[in-house]
């Protein structure tokens, strides 16, 4: 081989192994330490799921504002908060749009495959509520027949279509793609009942006196979480979120805050469990 030849080559080989070695290096990236020297977490969520996250008089409220500032306060970053509404919040995720869901999300077995998630931080039950004027809804079994809506993309909506599926003529089922809708086609008359989280309809029913919750819930035991990409490099950001929600639980800050947003503290794991649903 020529000596231009072989210098070529080597250069050209010295290139694919710098590239292959900055891809290589890419891939293994951690999150938590480049979220850090950004000194920003990018987090995605839905504005309309009260009392995790709403809009009061146009300003962000709700739990997870509140637990994220404790996260943001112990990893020294502040927070960037993404708005979307929920169908698009998870397919953003996994797209690389944010590094992490505050949601929250409830965990299921098939969701627990996809993303890592963290310790849970409330129940996630669900029930149903009804106007409080319709005396025709005593018990969840009686939506038979009736006009019920859900939140497009959320894991209350598959529950409440399997449970649909076992009565004796199942109702018609709407979805929605935010809550906020959904309660005002309840309230309008326009459906017969919606079917969510057990804490989001109890906080709902607390503030809009017309409403009701319909006891007992019907969905299987269940809990909310967080969530990122189930990758390597998100491992160690999620570690550390849970390392995070442990002291909260420890030093009674996660109770705390359960109490003021739902009305009573909750048993959650602190550790990591196997979903029933």
């Amino acid at each position: 081989m020529k000596k231009s030849n072989l210098l070529k080559h080597s250069l050209s080989y010295l290139a694919i192994s710098l590239g292959t070695s900055f891809a290589a290096s890419t891939a293994s990236a951690d999150l938590l330490e480049e979220v850090q020297e950004r000194g920003v977490l990018n987090v995605g969520t839905e504005f309309h799921f009260a009392p995790f996250a709403y809009l009061d008089n146009g300003q962000q409220s709700g739990l997870n504002l509140e637990l994220m500032e404790r996260v943001a306060e112990e990893l020294e970053v502040s927070i960037n908060w993404i708005d979307l509404p929920w169908p698009s919040v998870l397919p953003g995720l996994e797209a690389g749009n944010y590094d992490f869901v505050a949601g929250p999300a409830m965990i299921t077995q098939e969701r627990k495959l996809r993303y890592n998630f963290t310790l849970p931080i409330a129940d996630a039950t669900v029930a149903i509520l009804k106007r409080a004027d319709d005396d025709s809804i005593q018990t969840p079994e009686d939506i038979s027949g009736k006009a019920a809506g859900g939140g497009r993309g959320t894991a209350q909506l598959e529950q409440l279509k399997a449970f649909a599926a076992e009565l004796p003529e199942p109702p018609t089922i709407t979805e929605y793609v935010d809550y906020s809708q959904t309660y005002a086609d309840l309230a309008a008359g326009r459906i017969d009942a919606v079917a969510n989280s057990l804490p989001n309809i109890a906080y709902t029913a607390t503030q809009r006196p017309m409403f009701e919750v319909v006891h007992p819930p019907f969905g299987q035991p269940a809990y909310f979480g967080y969530m990122a990409r189930n990758d390597e490099e998100s491992a160690s950001l999620v570690e550390a979120i849970n390392e995070v929600l442990l002291t909260m639980h420890e030093d009674g800050s996660l109770a705390e805050l359960q109490t003021k947003w739902f009305g009573e503290p909750m048993d959650v794991p602190s550790e990591d469990f196997e979903p029933e649903i």
